[in-house]
C-alpha cells in the first residue's frame, strides 16, 4: 500500500542537519507499517523496537542518557548490529518508556550520526503531558488515514490519479462517472488502512464495517485506559456527540447538547485528550478572513470531525444500500459526510491552515476558511450538484477575496470570482486557484 507520507521519510533521510523523526497519528493509521516499510526500502538493516511490549527496556533511560549504553542495549535486545550509516532505528510506542522521548535530544545533540523514528498510538497525549520534551531537537510527520488519492492507488487506479494531477479537466470529465463512482467507495470504506486492505482483497463490505467498528471500540477502550479518570465520562459524552452534532443544519458544536446547563469550561479538558489523540479534529470559528486566520480565532466556537470518514459511517450505521443507492451517500446526515470528506483530504495538504467563518447575526456561513501561500479562501461544500452558493454569495460581497470556492459534484468551472472544483478533486485545491 503506497502512503504519500513515503516521500517525506525519504526526503528526511537525506536532510543536512537531520534529526530524530516523531511521528504522529490517531490509532491504527498505519504508523508502524509505515516506518517499517521505509526501512526495508531505504536501509541495509532495520532496529525495531515496541516500548510496549519489550518490558526490559522499559526502564533502558531511567538512569542516564548516555548513548553507547543505549545502543548496546537495544542491539542486545534486538540482535541487530547498528551500523549508523545505514541501519534505522525505530522506536514504537516510545511514551511508554519513562525518558525515552527526552533521550533524543541527546541523540539530536551528541550522536546525530544515528537515524531514529519514534512513534506511539497516542504520543499527542504523551507530548502535551510530558515535562522535558526536547523542544528544536526533534522533527515531526502528522499521519493521517488513506486520502482518497491514495485510496485510488491502493485500487489500482493509478492512471486515473495521474489524470486528475494532470489538470486536463476535459479528460477528467470524461471519466467523471468513473471518479464519483470511487468517490462512493472511499465515503464507505474511508482512510483506514486496515479497512481499505480489506475491501481491495476481499471486496466484502461487511468485513469492512466490521473491522471500522472493531477501531471504534478499541479507541473507545483507550478512554478509559490512557485518560485520567476523572474525565472519562465526558471524553465518551463528546464522541458520542459528534455525528449528531454534524448532522444539525447549524454545524457548530453546541455543549448544551450533551447535557442540560454543560459548559465549555468542563470540557475542556476531555476535547484536549481527544484532539490530542488524533482522533477528532476541531475546526474553529474565524471572525473575519484575515491574515493569518489565527489572530482572528473565536476559541470558544468551532465545529467537531472525527478522523476518518469510514469512522463516522460506521458510527451512525450507515447501510451499505446507501452506497448502492446513487449518490444518496453525499447526502446522508444532512452533508455531514461531504463536509467530513473535504476536512480529511484538507488535513493532507501540506501548509493548508483552516478555519471557518460564521455571521453574527444571521445564519450566514462559510464550510472552512482555507489559508495558503498568502491568501485566505473561503470554501462552501455541497454535497451533490447543488450550485447555489447563498453564504458564499453573502461572504463575498462582504470581504470581497479575491477568489472563492465551490466543491461539488459538478464540474470544474472558473467564473469571474468562483470556482467549483470537483469534490474527488478538492485534494488539488491549491492547483486550482
Amino acid at each position: 500500500m503506497d502512503r504519500a507520507a513515503m516521500s517525506e521519510l525519504k526526503s528526511w533521510k537525506s536532510k543536512p542537519g537531520r534529526k530524530p523523526l516523531l511521528i504522529r497519528g490517531a490509532r491504527q493509521v498505519g504508523k508502524t507499517w509505515l516506518m517499517k516499510e521505509f526501512g526495508k526500502m531505504e536501509y541495509d538493516r532495520t532496529l525495531y523496537v515496541n516500548f510496549e511490549s519489550s518490558k526490559l527496556l522499559k526502564s533502558l533511560f531511567k538512569e542516564d542518557f548516555e548513548i553507547s549504553r543505549l545502543i548496546t542495549a537495544l542491539q542486545i535486545e534486538t540482535g541487530i548490529k547498528v551500523n549508523p550509516e545505514n541501519t534505522l532505528i525505530i522506536l514504537d510506542e516510545i511514551q511508554e518508556a519513562d525518558g525515552a522521548i527526552t533521550s533524543l535530544k541527546y541523540f539530536q545533540e551528541n550522536a546525530p550520526q544515528y537515524h531514529i523514528i519514534a512513534a506511539g498510538s497516542l504520543l499527542g497525549v504523551s507530548l502535551h503531558k510530558h515535562s522535558s520534551f526536547p523542544v528544536g531537537k526533534v522533527e515531526f510527520l502528522d499521519i493521517y488515514p488513506l486520502s482518497f488519492e491514495e485510496f485510488l492507488v491502493a485500487n489500482g487506479q493509478e492512471l486515473l490519479l495521474e489524470l486528475l494531477r494532470s489538470q486536463d479537466w476535459r479528460l477528467v470529465q470524461s471519466f467523471r462517472g468513473k471518479f464519483i463512482q470511487l468517490l462512493r467507495l472511499y465515503y464507505f470504506t474511508g482512510g483506514m488502512p486496515e479497512a481499505v486492505l480489506s475491501y481491495v482483497t476481499k471486496g466484502d463490505f461487511q468485513e469492512v464495517r466490521t473491522i471500522q467498528k472493531q477501531i471504534l471500540t478499541a479507541c473507545e477502550n483507550d478512554f478509559s485506559k490512557h485518560a485520567p479518570s476523572e474525565i472519562v465520562p465526558r471524553i465518551r459524552m463528546l464522541w458520542n456527540s459528534i455525528l449528531a452534532q454534524l448532522s444539525k443544519e447549524n454545524k457548530k458544536f453546541i455543549y448544551g447538547a450533551l447535557k442540560p446547563g454543560a459548559r465549555a469550561k468542563d470540557y475542556e479538558l476531555a476535547l484536549a485528550w481527544l484532539a490530542d489523540s488524533g482522533l477528532v479534529h476541531p475546526v474553529k470559528r474565524a471572525t473575519k478572513p484575515g491574515i493569518p486566520l489565527k489572530s482572528y480565532e473565536d476559541f470558544g466556537v468551532f465545529k467537531l470531525y472525527l478522523s476518518d470518514i469510514g469512522l463516522l459511517g460506521a458510527m451512525g450505521d450507515l447501510d451499505i444500500r446507501t452506497l448502492l443507492d446513487g449518490n444518496k451517500i453525499f447526502e446522508e446526515f444532512k452533508g455531514a459526510m461531504a463536509e467530513q470528506y473535504v476536512l480529511q483530504q484538507f488535513k493532507t495538504v501540506r501548509d493548508l491552515v483552516v478555519y471557518y467563518w460564521s455571521a453574527e447575526r444571521s445564519m450566514a456561513e462559510i464550510d472552512f476558511l482555507i489559508q495558503y501561500s498568502g491568501k485566505v479562501i473561503p470554501v462552501e461544500v455541497k454535497a451533490e450538484e447543488n450550485l447555489q452558493a447563498k453564504s458564499l454569495k453573502a461572504f463575498y460581497q462582504k470581504f470581497s477575496p479575491e477568489r472563492a470556492v465551490r466543491t461539488s459534484l459538478s464540474d470544474l468551472r472558473k467564473e469571474e470570482w468562483l470556482t467549483n472544483i470537483p469534490l474527488f478533486a478538492i485534494s488539488e485545491i491549491t492547483k486550482c486557484l
